[in-house]
């Protein structure tokens, strides 16, 4: 059986034993100037704090932030409550209003009778208008209380002339109510250019006059009655004379509400 040859190599020289092998150069620390210290802090440990001039506006800043917050907040829950409760008023007009069926009450001057008109004297006037009002309620499951606190006036030329007031009464579903105001006025001192004006309508059998009717009203929607809202009713009418046979030419009548 052949045997095995182990490779041989050449001894090292002596150069290489004798000479050791060197590691290399690390590089050269910066010498520190004499008189000063060098710490070395972990970097896990090192924390930025603002500059002493800085601390005071930082702090400024700071709350600035935490106020914004703070309002953004309020802001948010604020609207979101005027949402749910537009939602709310929303759906509950929508039940109303089919339930209900709402229809608008309307109204209108039947009749006026007028005393205390002189044109031919200089002293101050003392005017009374009887009116009749006609008010209809149409619908069939609302009814209307008519409170205290109304209030009806006649102008002439955006002058106030007589005054009065409704009664208070309750106008039940589908009704028409045939109403009587009695409006007084006294000490009227009118221009004698409206006085002149006034005969000559008079001669032409066309006096126009505006009535302002304001009545505080509350709804019955069933067994329910809601808060005090306001009737308000501007009627233009115009009368061929100024006695109490007075008759009505034309009339416009405009009506509406106030909720507040």
């Amino acid at each position: 059986m052949a045997e095995r040859v182990q490779p041989s190599y050449p001894p090292p020289s002596t150069d290489e034993q004798l000479t050791p092998k060197l590691a290399p150069p690390s590089p050269e620390k910066p010498i520190p100037q004499p008189g000063t210290y060098v710490i070395q802090i972990p970097k896990d440990q090192i924390y930025r704090v603002p500059p002493p001039e800085n601390a005071r506006r930082y702090a400024k800043l700071s709350k600035r932030k935490a106020r914004q917050s703070t309002c953004r907040s309020c802001c948010c829950c604020l609207l979101t409550t005027i949402l749910v409760f537009l939602l709310a008023a929303a759906i509950l007009a929508a039940v109303v209003y089919f339930v209900f069926k709402p229809e608008s009450p309307k109204y209108s001057v039947e009749s006026v009778a007028i005393k205390g008109f002189n044109l031919t004297s200089s002293s101050p006037l003392s005017p009374e208008f009887d009116v009749t009002v006609r008010a209809n309620n149409p619908n069939d499951k609302i009814g209307i209380y008519y409170e205290e606190g109304s209030s009806v006036k006649v102008f002439y030329e955006e002058v106030n002339v007589c005054n009065g007031a409704l009664p208070a009464f309750y106008q039940p579903t589908n009704n028409v109510t045939m109403f009587e105001t009695a409006l007084k006025g006294s000490g009227i001192e009118l221009s004698k250019a409206a006085l002149r004006a006034l005969s000559d309508e008079q001669n032409k059998g066309m006096v126009p006059f505006t009535l302002k009717l304001r009545a505080p009203v509350k709804i019955k929607l069933g067994s329910i009655k809601t808060f005090e809202i306001t009737v308000k009713v501007t009627c233009d009418i115009t009368v061929d004379k100024l006695t109490a046979a007075s008759k009505i030419v034309s009339k416009d009548c405009d009506y509406g509400v106030n909720l507040w």
